[in-house]
């Protein structure tokens, strides 16, 4: 009898080995950390795209003020700085506005300019959890090009 019980308890042990139960806990719990680097990666690339898209505003907003007449170089750099600033754009946004011409109808050419910002956006890539697979801190330099044909007299 007690041989029986033994082999009994035995056959529970190693039927409760064989068990799926936990199984999914498991899993989680591996799945997750990957899980998370995703999602996370994901929010911080959607943070540089918020900064890249306030950026090329900004140098819309550089451009429309550098084709009107009065305005100089100062200006344009005063008001895309500010539009990068009110944009929640931290530190230094690097502003080159240059003369450029536009292909007009018929071969002709218009007087233009272009209106380069650039921003160096340092960026930590999910943070602590970047630093285990040899990630962390990484800086893309951010660029928008806003070209826009100057607004000239029509008065006679």
């Amino acid at each position: 009898m007690a041989i029986v019980k033994r082999f009994a308890l035995i056959s529970r042990t190693r039927a409760s080995w064989a068990s799926e139960r936990g199984a999914e806990l498991i899993e989680f719990a591996i799945v997750l950390p990957l899980m998370l680097l995703i999602v996370m990666g994901i929010v911080d690339f959607g943070f540089m795209f918020q900064r890249y898209v306030v950026l090329t505003n900004a140098a819309m907003e550089g451009a429309r003020v550098a084709v009107l007449p009065g305005y100089g170089d100062a200006d344009v750099i005063a008001r895309v700085q500010a539009y990068a600033a009110d944009g929640g754009i931290p530190g230094t946004v690097n502003v080159d506005p240059q003369p450029t011409t536009v292909p007009a109808p018929g071969g002709a050419t218009w007087p233009a300019r272009v209106v380069t910002v650039t921003h160096d956006y340092g960026f930590n890539y999910v943070g602590p959890i970047a630093a285990i697979f040899g990630g962390g801190s990484r800086t893309v330099t951010l660029t928008a090009r806003s070209t826009m044909r100057s607004q000239v007299s029509t008065s006679p």
